[in-house]
């Protein structure tokens, strides 16, 4: 029996790259079936619903989801509740997988194969805001030991599939409760993994030295924000937010997502850069144990970008039916 895929396009750019990503799966040729759902901040205008119960449902029933980016409005909207953050605490998404691999391309730094594990479901995005009076405003940072331990175990268990490096990154000379407990329980777990070596950094180190060497990490294990935005920064070494994929994964069920908003600015136009939305893909089939395929998307990709074609958000003019088209015909 194949795997069944929930394809969930999203908004703007997503209803473009998440089709030509699924694509490239069906030229593939594999035992896989495709459910469609419907979220995003679109639907909520259309049905006052961003992420209808409907299409968690059809999630839960499916073995893995590719899905799409949604708009987030900067203001706060009266019942809309973001898709994804909706996704991650329904299927207790716990880890963000962030992959950060060179291309072979004049854009990409050399040399680059990380990897950010990122705590999904608490820290300062734990959802505690209030407002103490009209000027001031308050978000509580939630640290727990249970979330620590488990987003440190996935670390250290990739690890052992890799170069068997650990970088612990946290803030626990400032935020000494918070960041102490997460610090201390990581290495409470390193204890586990003997043949890991396990270091620490500070977040702001952190951030310079991804800019300076990047070549010298390995897995890099940090909390919620922290990981949001060195992942975010990670990307621009290997092209950018285009070419960026991520997986959200849980115990029994993940989901994958280019890391690139839904750019309204260029939607509808086709010129969108396939990329992220294709390595998401790429990063699922690993998931579902489908490793040579996953290889195969992976050198399709490597071979178009070493041919030169670039879409414009790359410095060149292809369009996103080109570049997909291309991939398909280098699998």
């Amino acid at each position: 029996m194949g795997n069944r895929i929930c394809i969930i396009e999203g908004d703007g750019v997503g209803q473009e790259v998440i089709p030509d990503a699924q694509r490239v799966l069906e030229a593939l040729a594999l035992d896989l079936e495709f459910v469609r759902a419907d979220a995003g901040f679109e639907h909520f205008q259309k049905t006052g619903d961003a992420i209808p119960n409907a299409t968690l449902e059809i999630v839960q029933a499916c073995d893995a989801t590719l899905f799409g980016a949604t708009s987030s409005p900067m203001t706060r909207v009266e019942g809309y509740k973001s898709p994804i953050l909706a996704l991650r605490k329904a299927l207790d998404l716990y880890a963000n997988l962030r992959p950060v691999q060179s291309l072979p391309a004049n854009f990409s730094r050399a040399n680059i194969d990380l990897l950010i594990v990122r705590e999904n479901t608490e820290g300062l995005y734990a959802g505690r805001e209030r407002a103490e009076n009209d000027e001031t405003m308050i978000a509580e940072r939630v640290i727990t030991k249970r979330a620590s331990e488990r987003i440190a175990r996935v670390a250290f268990e990739l690890a052992m599939a890799r170069k068997k490096r650990v970088t612990v990154v946290h803030k626990a000379n400032v935020l000494k409760l918070t960041d102490g407990l997460f610090r201390e329980t990581c290495f409470n777990v390193a204890r586990e993994f003997p043949d890991v070596a396990a270091k620490e950094m500070l977040v702001d180190s952190m951030a310079m030295r991804l800019v300076q060497d990047p070549q010298n990490f390995d897995v890099i294990v940090t909390t919620n924000l922290f990981g949001d935005i060195l992942s975010d920064e990670a990307s621009a070494l290997m092209g950018g937010l285009g070419v960026a994929p991520s997986g959200n994964i849980g115990a029994s069920n993940a989901v994958f997502e280019p890391v690139h908003g839904s750019a309204p600015d260029i939607a509808g136009q086709g010129i969108a850069n396939p990329i992220g939305a294709i390595l998401s893909a790429a990063m699922m089939l690993d998931y579902l144990e489908l490793e040579d395929a996953a290889t195969r998307v992976r050198n399709a990709v490597n071979m178009v970008m070493e041919s030169g074609m670039r879409t414009r958000d790359l410095g060149g003019a292809a369009t996103t039916e080109e570049m997909t088209r291309a991939v398909i015909e280098n699998l």
